[in-house]
């Protein structure tokens, strides 16, 4: 790794890392860095306060660097610091936090559940931080009431189902009994006695402090929110909107356009689907064939255990031909969790979480087996090769073990680069079908769906969040496309709460294949499709500029 005195982009991305580790703690904890495990994040105004003072001095420190000269890998550093410092004063600017005061997908209670699994807390003193940390959420949960009346005092509160599903999972959480209570049964303790004190501080901090934020949004916060889905009906909507596309996808682009772009991805996709519908006797009726599909009993699991060992053997069914793609294989393992249950009424289908920087925790595939007669292996396959390999686990894994970036690139460029993590998952999907791993024309049927869904977000985030469509419309649009209802609603609720996310996926996945048929043009039969699948994942996250402006001369043809 380069030496970070000796180069001052090295040594400001150095700085940058350790400031924004210790302004956020947990994401410390998940990178495996201990130091901070007493705390939780500072969602004050004071904590805002910091942060924004910490990008402020990022961009100027970037300013007095001179760019003549600069190696490649500094070159690309110095723009990520600059990306990740516009869009943080930017997002405080719009109080861009205030859309997440109230959140079923983000929202304080669905913290300190996740941080527990990656915590250790199995000596005297890793203990004692747990406890200090959790006994922190007291003051952590004051500060979001404080968003939820600013919220009220603004205008900008979020949309009221937004509101409702988190009221619900709150109320779900509360009525748990203290001695079933989801934080200490996954607590990472060394005995009952441990897990008891970890018990009595969700008992007497936790759930007071829960049930004080339940009563603020009940009475307080839900009367205020807003009735219409999109971020249209918020102050100053338009613009906070138009953040969140170039937050999540890097690229300046208009609604309207991303709009158009999904109907032409939802045309193609449509057509190669009728294709395998005729193939296997159904004609032009792809809802019919899905129908045959879902009910067949061998294309559901009988428990929730059977769809986690289904995704298990996917998994390593890829493991076993991915060498035929790439060069580099994660060192990090990858394993399969159920998402918990508090939370599965509201989560997707699955999720990925990376693994430790120090290699004491893998990488983390969770499933959701919610409505377990809705989820299909038909679908569950294009999702793992999405979610673990060779999707996100092989991406993260590589980039965080990848000794020839410094360690900000490796663990905080991500947050720069949405539509690139998001782009290469879907990609992925494509990719596994390339290698072999798709069962049959089922499973094939799944991934072309997943690839509609993917086309379908774009028509509905950008209708939701500024063109004035309902919730009901997009629930709608997305069973056309061939999503459950129960995904349809979820999804929906998902991209409300989240503008801009949902415009990723495809968005990655477009500019990644249109990289690759440039240089299969223009390499033709020395095309290298592993040197290009090393080189697109071996240099971190990258927005979606910088790959498109670098790829073509990492990615040499063969000899």
């Amino acid at each position: 790794m380069t030496d970070t005195a000796a180069s001052p982009v090295n040594a400001l991305a150095e700085r940058t890392l350790q400031a924004y580790l210790e302004l956020s703690p947990t994401m410390a904890t998940l990178y495996g860095d201990e130091r901070y495990a007493d705390q939780l994040e500072d969602p004050s105004p004071q904590g805002r306060a910091r942060k924004r003072a910490l990008w402020q001095q990022v961009l100027g420190d970037a300013g007095t660097i001179a760019t003549d000269g600069l190696a490649e890998d500094e070159r690309i550093t110095l723009h990520v610091l600059k990306v990740l410092a516009r869009r943080g004063i930017r997002e405080d600017d719009q109080r861009v936090h205030l859309l997440f005061a109230a959140h079923h997908m983000d929202g304080p209670q669905s913290l300190l559940p996740q941080v527990v699994q990656f915590q250790p807390a199995d000596t005297p003193e890793r203990l004692e931080k747990l406890l200090a940390r959790l006994r922190a959420y007291g003051p952590f949960v004051e500060a979001y009431i404080g968003q939820l009346r600013e919220g009220i005092e603004t205008g900008l509160t979020v949309p009221r189902v937004v509101a409702e599903r988190s009221i619900d999972q709150l109320e779900r959480l509360l009525a748990t009994p203290i001695e079933e209570a989801v934080i200490p049964a996954m607590a990472r303790v060394a005995s009952e006695a441990q897990r008891e004190r970890v018990r009595e501080v969700v008992r007497d901090v936790i759930y007071p402090a829960e049930t004080a934020y339940l009563a603020v949004l009940r009475r307080e916060y839900l009367p205020a929110t807003r009735e219409d889905p999109g971020l249209g009906s918020a102050p100053d909507g338009e613009a906070i909107y138009r953040t969140q596309i170039h937050t999540w996808t890097t690229l300046d682009l208009e609604p309207e356009t991303v709009h158009h772009v999904g109907l032409e991805e939802m045309t193609a996709v449509d057509e190669q689907r009728r294709l395998l519908a005729r193939a296997n006797g159904f004609g032009d009726d792809v809802a019919r064939y899905r129908r045959a599909l879902q009910d067949d009993p061998s294309n559901r699991a009988a428990t929730p255990e059977g769809l986690l060992e289904r995704a298990r053997e996917d998994i390593e069914r890829a493991m076993a031909v991915v060498p035929r793609s790439f060069s580099r294989l994660p060192r990090a393992g990858c394993i399969v969790k159920a998402t918990e249950p508090f939370k599965e009424k509201d989560a997707p289908f699955a999720y990925y979480f990376p693994p430790a920087v120090d290699g004491s925790r893998p990488g983390t595939y969770y499933v959701n087996a919610y409505d377990l007669p809705s989820r299909y292996f038909s679908t569950l396959a294009s999702t793992t090769y999405h979610e673990a390999v060779p999707g996100h686990h092989f991406q993260l894994s590589l980039e965080t073990e990848n000794p020839d970036l410094v360690p900000f690139r490796r663990l905080v460029a991500r947050a720069a680069a949405g539509a690139f993590v998001e782009g290469w998952g879907l990609y992925a999907e494509a990719l596994a079908d390339e290698l072999g791993l798709y069962r049959n024309d089922g499973e094939r049927l799944g991934m072309l769906d997943a690839r509609a869904w993917r086309a379908a977000r774009l028509v509905v985030d950008s209708g939701i969040h500024a063109l004035g469509w309902t919730r009901r419309r997009s629930i709608d649009y997305l069973l056309a496309t061939g999503l459950t209802e129960t995904d349809a609603v979820i999804e929906t609720d998902r991209y409300i709460s989240l503008p801009g996310q949902a415009l990723a996926y495809m968005t990655g996945m477009r500019e990644i294949l249109r990289l690759r048929r440039e240089l299969e043009a223009r390499d033709g039969d020395r095309f290298d499709l592993r040197g290009f699948h090393d080189q697109v994942i071996g240099h971190g996250s990258l927005p979606l500029g910088t790959l498109a402006a670098e790829l073509p001369s990492w990615v040499r043809p063969l000899a």
